[in-house]
């Protein structure tokens, strides 16, 4: 260490370290008897030390100096003394920043975790890399009556149901999240594996599509799934596959899934153009199908009706007319779009999610456009304004947005991700960010506890998911796993579970399903929310 302020020569003992005397001019001086670093006054030496030592009371050894015993260090959350030095370090799921001393949420391990759930619930005959070792392949008979292969796709939830309408709209916010910030996931190194995880629901989706207006929506029995608590490999019982046609449509889920292909489409479009151009085939042919023969879903599949009732499907045609624009630059389906638009009631949507992506489309149009002063409102005085603070949506003490006991964190990671696309229109840019950061951070642990499987700390053990629950194979599994009080045996890393209750309450068990549920449209708005937190921080705004 340098000393200022002091007159003389200054050597290290490395340089200057004879055991006898020298001279020094005219004056006979000894050798520097400091441990580190000398200092010469005329013909006395002073002692000093490097930076992270001090001297000991002989004023010539150096001992190291605790740093994290003096306001830790300056770190944030932890501080390890070392040798001459110090350093910091943060709680499990979190990083030490740029400065050395702060902590943020590691988002990159989030979105690598998130892809690992989404592998997990791969249904099929499973490709040569999968890396969930606990899978295998399943389902791998899945048909039509008259023989079409239905094998792929996803299933639905911690059951073994493959639901259309659900998986359109996961598939859509998920390339959408891509689309909107790939930046994040080519820091996080996960661009290939997001590719693989399109790819697997679009060839599923593909296949769906038997004929020009035939679309197989939904694949197993209700009651026959949920009376059975095992793992995908092992399964037996029937699994009946229904399909909406003209003479029972389903222009919620065949638009949804029109959405869905044509977002994957514009992700592979210069990346592999013969397979966009065919996701893009499918998808026209289900958005005329959607448009010309309408009819909910739920109603014309009664069995669909049991899981995922739908509400309406207007607002899946004027989705996938957004997404089909946005892949083709075709004026047709901007022009579909803006006058269904117009013809459709401007209400206040309950969430964004499975059920209804009206504020989804209202905010495409407005960046398709780019006309924000008409599609503004529609975003924020409509939906947004009533989910930050101050606007008619309960928060719960510890800061969480409060929709509905089932679930809760979807909803409020879904409009997340929303808030996030709109701050990157220039719509009330700060305050937006802030919030979906402050909603996705309770997520990920401000309250004291991840609610990620897998990830962070105090993490969810007993996710509602059959296969997660059984114990290594070949050891049989059944519906005593179900209740067993002990973690899962195998993690499903990544899952968001269902979440608390409007006092903060969680109950980490496999039995509440309102809490600990998992399914691919919880993960999708917020994996995609998470990937727009780690955009902010590459462009250096958080």
């Amino acid at each position: 260490m340098t000393r200022f302020g002091i007159t003389g020569e200054f050597v290290t003992t490395k340089e200057f370290a004879s055991p006898v005397s020298e001279q020094w001019g005219s004056t006979t001086i000894t050798s520097c008897p400091c441990e580190q670093v000398c200092d010469r006054i005329d013909s006395d030496w002073v002692c000093a030390c490097h930076i992270g030592y001090e001297l000991t009371e002989n004023q010539v050894n150096c001992a190291d100096i605790d740093e994290c015993e003096t306001d830790n260090g300056g770190c944030e959350q932890n501080c390890t003394n070392t040798i001459g030095s110090y350093y910091c370090f943060c709680q499990e799921g979190m990083i030490v920043q740029e400065d050395g001393l702060s902590c943020n949420y590691d988002y990159d391990e989030v979105l690598r975790k998130s892809l690992l759930f989404y592998e997990a619930q791969r249904s099929g005959v499973l490709p040569d890399n999968n890396r969930i070792l606990w899978r295998g392949d399943s389902a791998v008979n899945d048909a039509t009556p008259d023989g079409k292969d239905l094998s792929g796709g996803y299933y639905d939830a911690g059951d073994h149901l493959k639901l259309g309408l659900p998986m359109a709209y996961s598939a859509t916010v998920l390339a959408w999240g891509f689309i909107q910030f790939e930046d994040a996931y080519e820091a996080a190194g996960e661009v290939d594996h997001m590719l693989e995880n399109l790819r697997w629901f679009a060839d599923y989706f593909k296949k769906c599509h038997t004929q020009e207006h035939e679309f197989y929506a939904h694949v197993g029995s209700v009651n026959g799934d949920h009376g059975y608590w095992g793992r995908a490999e092992d399964m037996t019982m029937d699994r009946p596959a229904y399909k909406v046609d003209e003479d029972n449509p389903g222009s919620d889920v065949v638009g949804g899934t029109a959405a869905a292909l044509a977002a994957i489409a514009f992700v592979f479009k210069d990346r592999d153009a013969g397979y966009s151009e065919t996701l893009l085939y499918h998808a026209r042919e289900l958005f005329l199908f959607a448009d010309d023969f309408r009819e909910k879903y739920s109603t014309s599949i009664p069995e669909a009706a049991k899981v995922y009732d739908s509400s309406g499907y207007i607002d899946e045609i004027i989705w996938a007319a957004c997404w089909l624009y946005k892949a083709t630059n075709e004026t047709f389906y901007l022009n579909r779009a803006i006058v269904l638009y117009n013809n459709t009631p401007f209400n206040r949507p309950y969430s964004f999610g499975w059920n209804d992506v009206t504020v989804g489309y209202r905010l495409m149009l407005l960046y398709l456009t780019g006309d924000t002063n008409l599609y503004k409102s529609g975003i924020t005085t409509k939906f947004l304004s009533e989910w930050l603070p101050g606007g008619s949506m309960p928060y719960t003490p510890k800061g969480l947005v409060f929709r509905d006991k089932w679930g809760s964190l979807r909803y409020a990671t879904a409009a997340a991700f929303i808030a996030l696309v709109t701050a990157e229109a220039g719509v009330r840019t700060p305050a937006y960010r802030d919030w979906a950061k402050s909603q996705i951070h309770y997520v990920l642990g401000d309250t004291g506890r991840s609610f990620v499987v897998g990830y962070g700390v105090n993490p969810p053990v007993q996710p509602h998911h059959r296969g997660s629950s059984c114990p290594n194979r070949p050891a049989a599994c059944s519906t005593p796993y179900l209740s067993l009080a002990a973690p899962n045996p195998q993690v499903l890393y990544g899952a968001l579970v269902g979440g608390p209750d409007e006092t903060d309450h969680y109950r980490d068990m496999r039995q509440d399903y309102f809490a600990n549920e998992v399914t691919l449209d919880y993960n999708a708005g917020f994996q995609s929310a998470v990937a727009g937190l780690r955009h902010l921080q590459l462009i250096g705004v958080l």
